[in-house]
This record gives C-alpha cells, sequence and structure tokens, in this order.
C-alpha cells in the first residue's frame, strides 16, 4: 500500500504519539503499516473497541504476516487476568433494576419505611447506574463519584441528590456481594477490578483504536504501561460518554499527528462535517478554524442505501414509512437485527409497554413492567430514573397504539437474514450500531440535533444561565451524533433540513440533498428536488369553510394517534370535540394519509 504524506509522517515517528483521524481516513492500514516498521521482536499490543473490529484487525494483521501483534479487546484483556481460573461467574447481561431491588432487599426496606414498590424500583436503577458510572470510571472508590452531580434529567437529578447516600450506601453493597463472589459479576465489574489492580504488562507498544471512546477505567490502566504507547481516534467521533468515554484525546498530552483525509467521502460531506465537528451555530466560521478535513472519495455508487437513526424510535417510524403506501421496500436488513430495536436495554419490550397500555398486565413479561399500575407511573418510574430508552418506547406506543402489532409483524417479514445482507434494498441502523460501517448513499432520519438547538446552546453560552459541565458533555455527543452518521455515506446523503446549520449552503442536485417532510422517502427517489415533500402541501381550510379555528397541540396528538390506529371518524371526533367532518378537513391539512400511508376512515 502506498502510504499517504499524512501515513509515512506516523510511521516514522517515535515515543508516545496520539492520531486524530477523521472517519475514513485509512486508520487501521496506517496502524498496520506502523506495526510493520517495527522490529519483528517487538511485543505489540492493538486493543480494539469491540468484538467486531477485534475480528477485522485479527485478520488484517495476520495477513500483513504481523504475528507478533497481540489483539485483545478491554475487556478480553481484563477478562484474562481477573475471570479466567477464578471463582467469579460473569453473567451475562447486567443487573436490571427489579433483580438488583430483590439481591439488595430494597422492596422490603421500602415496605418497611412505608414507601412502595415504585421507590424501590427507581432506588434499584439508580445503583445499576451508579454500578456502571464508577466501574467505568477511573475513580478508586464509590463516593469519588459524586453521583448526584452527573445526573442531568430533572426529576431523576432530583430523587439522586434527595438520597445520594442511599444509594451510594447500596452499590457498594452490591460491589462488596460480587467482590466476595456470592452473585454474578458484571462485565464492567472485572474491567473495575483489572483496573484497581494495575498490572504492568510486558508491551514494547500498546496501540489504542477508538481511543475518544475508552472508558476512564482503561484511559487509567493504559497510561500507567510501560512501552511507546499510541492512541487513534477522532475526538469529534465520541458517542459514548453515555457510558464512561472520558474522550482521551483530549485529556491526554501526546504529541499529536492528523490524518486529515477521507477516502469514503467527497469534500462536500467533508466540508459539512468540518463545520459540525466544530460544533459551529451556522456555516460561517471562518476557514482558518475550521476542521481540516480532505474529502478524496470518488465513489459514484448507488447500490446500498441506508436510514440511520439516533435513537430506536426515530429508526423505526422512518422504518414504518418505507413499508407503507406505493414506496413500500420489500427486504429491508436491521443492522444488529430488528429486535434489538423494540427491546430497552434495561428490560421491557415494545410488546410490553403495548400490553401495559391496554391493561393487559398478564402478558407483559417484563417482572419491573409487570409491577406498573399503568403507563402513567410508568412514564413517571422513566422520568425519575432517567431511562431513555424507556421514554421513547412509551412515545412510539402513544403514537401508534395496537397497530404496533401488524408493523413489528410486517417489518419481521420484510426482514432478511444476516446471510442474506448484501440482498437488502435498504439498511437501518442507529449511530451506534453502525460506526464503523459505511453505505453509498445515506438518509439520517429527522431525530437528530437542529441547527435551532445548536445556535440557542451558543447563545445560552453568553448569559448567566450557562450550561452545566454535563450539559456541554452531553450537547457536544448530540452533535458528535450527527457527524458520525453523516460521515457513513460514500456518496451521496439526504439530511432533515432541520440540522443543516443556520446559512449553510447544500448546492444544487450534488452529494448533499435536505427534506423537509420526516417520512418521505428519499432514497428511493435520489432525484427528487432538493428539499421540500415531494407533493405540494393542500392549503389551510378557511374557517367559513368548516374548519375550526385553532386545534391545540393535545388535540392534534390525539387526532395522529387516532388515526394510526384506525379509529372511525365519529370515534376521532369524540375524542378531539370536534365533529367528524371538520376531523376529516384536518387530516388532510396534516396530510397524515400522506405521512403514514394509510387513508382516511369512513364515518
Amino acid at each position: 500500500m502506498k502510504l499517504t504524506s499524512e501515513q509515512q509522517a506516523i510511521v516514522a515517528a517515535q515515543g508516545n504519539l496520539k492520531i486524530n483521524a477523521v472517519a475514513g481516513s485509512g486508520k487501521t492500514s496506517t496502524l498496520v503499516a506502523y506495526a510493520q516498521a517495527r522490529p519483528v521482536t517487538a511485543k505489540i499490543l492493538y486493543l480494539a473497541f469491540n468484538r467486531t473490529v477485534k475480528a477485522e484487525a485479527i485478520a488484517r494483521f495476520a495477513s500483513a504476516g504481523l504475528g507478533h501483534v497481540q489483539v485483545e479487546t478491554a475487556h478480553s484483556l481484563a477478562y484474562r487476568h481477573v475471570v479466567r481460573g477464578s471463582r467469579y461467574q460473569v453473567r451475562a447481561a447486567g443487573y436490571k433494576p427489579y433483580e438488583l431491588s430483590q439481591l439488595l432487599g430494597l422492596d422490603h426496606e421500602a415496605a418497611a419505611a412505608g414507601q412502595g414498590r415504585g421507590f424501590a424500583f427507581i432506588l434499584a436503577g439508580h445503583v445499576g447506574r451508579l454500578l456502571a458510572a464508577f466501574c467505568n470510571s477511573a475513580a478508586r472508590t464509590v463516593r469519588a463519584i459524586g453521583y448526584a452531580a452527573t445526573v442531568e434529567e430533572p426529576k431523576a437529578a432530583a430523587f439522586a441528590h434527595q438520597h445520594e447516600a442511599l444509594i451510594e450506601h447500596h452499590t457498594r453493597r452490591l460491589l462488596k456481594a460480587m467482590e466476595e463472589g456470592s452473585i454474578e459479576i458484571t462485565h464492567d465489574f472485572y474491567l473495575k477490578k483489572f483496573q484497581l489492580a494495575g498490572p504492568a504488562l510486558a508491551y514494547d507498544y500498546l496501540l489504542f483504536d477508538e481511543a475518544q471512546d475508552a472508558s476512564g477505567a482503561m484511559l487509567d490502566w493504559f497510561l500507567a504501561q510501560g512501552g511507546t504507547k499510541v492512541m487513534v481516534g477522532d475526538t469529534h467521533q465520541q458517542i459514548y460518554a453515555w457510558r464512561g468515554a472520558v474522550n482521551s484525546l483530549e485529556s491526554v498530552d501526546f504529541p499529536t499527528l492528523p490524518l486529515n483525509t477521507s477516502f469514503r467521502f467527497a469534500q462536500p460531506v467533508a466540508d459539512l462535517a468540518a463545520v459540525l465537528a466544530y460544533k459551529a451555530p451556522g456555516g460561517t466560521l471562518p476557514k482558518e478554524l475550521r476542521v481540516p478535513l480532505i474529502g478524496a472519495g470518488t465513489s459514484t455508487r448507488e447500490k446500498t442505501r441506508a436510514v440511520i437513526g439516533r435513537s430506536n424510535v426515530g429508526l423505526l417510524v422512518k422504518a414504518i414509512s418505507y413499508i407503507s403506501g406505493a414506496r413500500a421496500v420489500r427486504r429491508l436488513y436491521f443492522e444488529g437485527n430488528l429486535s434489538a430495536y423494540i427491546y430497552g436495554t434495561e428490560g421491557g419490550s415494545l410488546y410490553d409497554v403495548l400490553y401495559l397500555s391496554l391493561g393487559q398486565h398478564e402478558r407483559v413479561r417484563d417482572p419491573l413492567l409487570a409491577a406498573m399500575a399503568d403507563v402513567e407511573e410508568l412514564a413517571q418510574y422513566a422520568g425519575q430514573v432517567g431511562d431513555r430508552e424507556l421514554k421513547l418506547l412509551l412515545e412510539l406506543v402513544e403514537l401508534y397504539g395496537t397497530r404496533l402489532f401488524d408493523i413489528i409483524a410486517e417489518l419481521k417479514r420484510r426482514q432478511v437474514a444476516d446471510e442474506h445482507r448484501d440482498q437488502a434494498e435498504m439498511y437501518f441502523s442507529t449511530v451506534h450500531r453502525c460506526k464503523g460501517l459505511e453505505y453509498d448513499l445515506v438518509e439520517l432520519a429527522p431525530d437528530f440535533i437542529g441547527a435551532e438547538d445548536v445556535l440557542k446552546f451558543h447563545l445560552r453560552r453568553l448569559t448567566p444561565d450557562r450550561p452545566t459541565p454535563g450539559e456541554e458533555i452531553l450537547f457536544a455527543e448530540q452533535v458528535n451524533l450527527l457527524y458520525v452518521a453523516l460521515t457513513r455515506t460514500r456518496h451521496r446523503l439526504w439530511l432533515p433540513l432541520d440540522s443543516v446549520p443556520a446559512g449553510y449552503g447544500l448546492g444544487a442536485g450534488g452529494a448533499l440533498r435536505a427534506y423537509s417532510d420526516p417520512l418521505q422517502a428519499h432514497l428511493l427517489q435520489p432525484d427528487a428536488p432538493a428539499a421540500g415533500p415531494a407533493r405540494p402541501a393542500r392549503p389551510v381550510a378557511p374557517a367559513g369553510a368548516g374548519e375550526p379555528v385553532a386545534w391545540s397541540r393535545e388535540q392534534e396528538r390525539a387526532l395522529v394517534v387516532g388515526f394510526c390506529q384506525g379509529w372511525s371518524l365519529q370515534r376521532m371526533a369524540r375524542e378531539v370535540s370536534h365533529s367528524p367532518e371538520q376531523v376529516r378537513r384536518h387530516i388532510e391539512v396534516l396530510q397524515l394519509e400522506e405521512r403514514y400511508g394509510l387513508d382516511i376512515p369512513a364515518a
């Protein structure tokens, strides 16, 4: 492989090094060349971010004849030193709140104190989160985390501040039980134990890939090692702060070399990514301040087409639009399988929430959700624990209701298996699941941060009500999610008009297109107009024609829910306190037929 001047500088570098590598810049190839230039007697460790990257790296180093490079993930390395040959039993998944409540006897304590099971579940949820925060941090004690100050959601933060001592107490009890081996340990636990033990391993070179997403625990161990340390990543691709990532590229003072040329996409995508990478409120950022990002991609293929969402719900809503009406797609592929998008990481599925909304408790499988009286209590729990995924499941159930049974069944019917992935007409993925992947055409779901939100955040920095450090981290991660998503494309990108930086020109008919209708299927119509809905909007009927003067937000939301659930005009009219004719007219005004691929129901 012929190396660029940037790659040659990295290969020739001596001593500790940071490599800031933009998306698609060939960082793995660079690390392979770096290892090839070292003595064959040198012991080299390559740390991969996950198992998929590890498998790919093993193949890359092996094909280059570099058998002396040991490829590991942080967890595989920690597992070998802590778990193998020990008394510990590792739990495949983490502990769910209802399981922690039982293990720690929180339900009995709550009952003795005159508090209900709801309090015990909320407390258990916070214990689980503090456990994860501590295990992924560099902290030596639970107290050092300062847990309450790390919780951003208002209701969850209020609970954490009020009961912080209790949360810390039960977290220490849980850690002690794992340490003693009386309960199964988690993957986070043995990683933390590995970091605290601080074993010194005899490597001459340590190559840390995707370092921007390293947890504090792993970074602490890595920096304590001898040997030459090389950290590579993209500071603007950090999207795991919620899981303890500390963006080590910014926190470590090593000499820095760049990989600024992307071989994945062309310059128009590179220019947009550069503006977003700097968290700029508009496209007017001076060139000398922009991230130097060169787009050297030349692909014009349009074979693989993907929709990328920020959240599971945003992606599912988009997927639903692709199986409706004349523009329906027959073969879909979900990165990580469709089931990954309808089940929450902390337990509970879309089906469970739907059954709970229908009052069918006997069909709810998740014990936590089964213990809830109704969806209102579940929403209160999600707010006080700060469970964002559960909130999104609630939103989806509220939007589509019982139609979800048929919708999910149809999505499953059209989903192609992993072995037939190349036969899919459309790929669907959240940002986290497609990181490291690329597609010819990419459409972003309309659930990413908007340009107006970015501008408001920048303006807030100028007021006495400045964002907290936690809010700054969350804001940067939301912009990074957009950056990572749009840099998955090799050729053309469709993005929501709301996400285009204020004043930024996309150009006409090129690689960048914007859309304003959140449910329009643009990837199937790549030559459609660059912005705006495919069909002209119907004018709002005047009040004299029977349309009410005003519809409240609550009435419109109820109308959308009823329409998606197939209610009759009379039932929708009763729900929104308008006549059936007014309901029919407002369905036309909102273009619900076009949005959801449904017909206006009969009277």
